[in-house]
């Protein structure tokens, strides 16, 4: 079962696109029995079409290859790219796609939005990256900054399980006559993996069922064992009550507490829900650190010389309460000062630190603005179980003439 610590891993850190896209195309090309891949967004780009092609490549030669994709995040792939895939043997799924009302999607809360890939039950990517250009630098002053992880050892397994129970349960919902594009058996089932390093790691998801809090909860639990630092890069940045009570008596209790926000947001709405909540935790004495070059797009954290996290998860009521997400969490001094590394360079050239002096008292109309966003964070989590759930439900993407619900009119 997930959320459980596993010894024996080699987890090594990828950052953006241009380290994290490679490696996942190599090992698809080396895939021998099976390919699992789940992404929020898949873009008909060049990224998205390279992974076109080694998953097609991948079928061709006899690879099982599932993919699930969710409506929301990928709208608009063409009938072309989705035949072709199914030509090949390749099993393309989307996630509770919905139906539209007079164009509009309505599905917007609680997606997919899970970024993994197990190769061969041995080797698995966990982490924020779709597959999309706006991740390689070469797209331009949009390009985002972001993390994933490569896993090898014992952890891969339990992810691999993990993989597979959700496509059965997604599938489980399909409608009765399409039982015969059901899965029917699992083809690559691999054991115990033997040693591959000396990481502990965790797999630790979030849903709508029994882990509806897990993520938060471990990230909780880290901050307040917290003794020296605790580091968090994310993108979208409005946690619950007690998350920022935690980052707040940490940094009063003499613990170096830095969160590195996004200064160039591809939404403006994230700047404004994260800085309504700058002066309650500059006033405990947390450091703010803006991140200037482009988009940020990681959700990663470490804590002390051993704790670390990377996943899909930001740090907001979508991804806290709403989404399906996919974490890991590290314990290992290595990873650890590798992240640290990497975090640091981002905080002293990339990035604007956020003085209190600077944004001045608060008065009127932001005054009344961040106490209602303050206190709004207390309440959130139990005011979002009110929202219907949704059936972890899974449809063939095939062309619009077997899933009109998905191929709809465009946005």
């Amino acid at each position: 079962m997930h959320g459980r610590w596993i010894e024996g891993n080699d987890i090594s850190l990828l950052e953006n696109g241009e380290e994290f896209f490679p490696r996942v195309f190599a090992c698809i090309a080396n895939a021998q029995r099976e390919v699992v891949l789940e992404t929020f967004i898949l873009f008909e780009d060049k990224v998205g079409l390279q992974l076109h092609e080694a998953l097609i490549a991948a079928a061709r030669r006899g690879v099982q290859v599932d993919v699930t994709v969710d409506g929301f995040g990928s709208p608009d792939l063409s009938d072309r790219f989705i035949d072709s895939l199914a030509e090949a043997g390749v099993r393309m799924h989307v996630f509770d796609p919905g139906k539209r009302l007079l164009g509009k999607r309505l599905n917007v809360l609680r997606r997919m939005h899970r970024k993994l890939v197990v190769v061969d039950g041995t080797v698995a990517f966990v982490g924020g990256i779709n597959y999309s250009a706006d991740h390689l630098a070469d797209y331009g002053p949009e390009a985002k900054q972001d993390y994933a992880v490569e896993i090898r050892g014992p952890l891969v397994a339990e992810i691999h399980r993990f993989t597979h129970a959700a496509l059965v349960q997604g599938q489980r919902y399909q409608r009765k006559r399409q039982w015969w594009r059901r899965r029917k058996h699992v083809r690559s089932t691999p054991g115990d993996q033997p040693r591959a390093g000396n990481a502990a790691a965790m797999f630790v998801v979030r849903d709508n069922t029994e882990h509806m809090s897990d993520i938060e909860r471990h990230y909780r639990i880290a901050i307040r064992a917290a003794r020296r630092r605790v580091v968090i890069a994310n993108a979208y940045f409005f946690p619950g009550y007690r998350f920022i009570r935690e980052l707040r008596r940490a940094a009063r209790r003499g613990v170096e507490v830095s969160l590195i926000l996004q200064g160039e947001p591809d939404m403006p709405i994230v700047k404004t829900a994260a800085s309504l909540l700058y002066h309650h935790l500059l006033a405990a004495g947390v450091r703010i650190y803006e991140y200037k070059d482009r988009p940020l797009h990681g959700k990663v954290a470490l804590m002390d010389d051993e704790w670390a996290t990377v996943g899909s998860s930001n740090l907001d009521p979508l991804s806290l309460a709403l989404n399906l997400e996919a974490n890991v969490i590290i314990r290992d001094r290595d990873f650890n000062a590798h992240l640290h590394e990497r975090l640091d360079l981002l905080m002293r050239n990339s990035c604007r630190r956020i003085e209190r002096e600077a944004i001045g008292e608060l008065r009127g109309w932001d005054l009344l603005r961040s106490y209602a966003a303050y206190h709004v964070t207390r309440w959130y989590p139990a005011w979002v179980t009110w929202l219907p759930r949704h059936v972890p439900r899974l449809l063939p993407a095939l062309s619009e003439r077997l899933h009109p619900a998905w191929h709809g009119p465009k946005d």
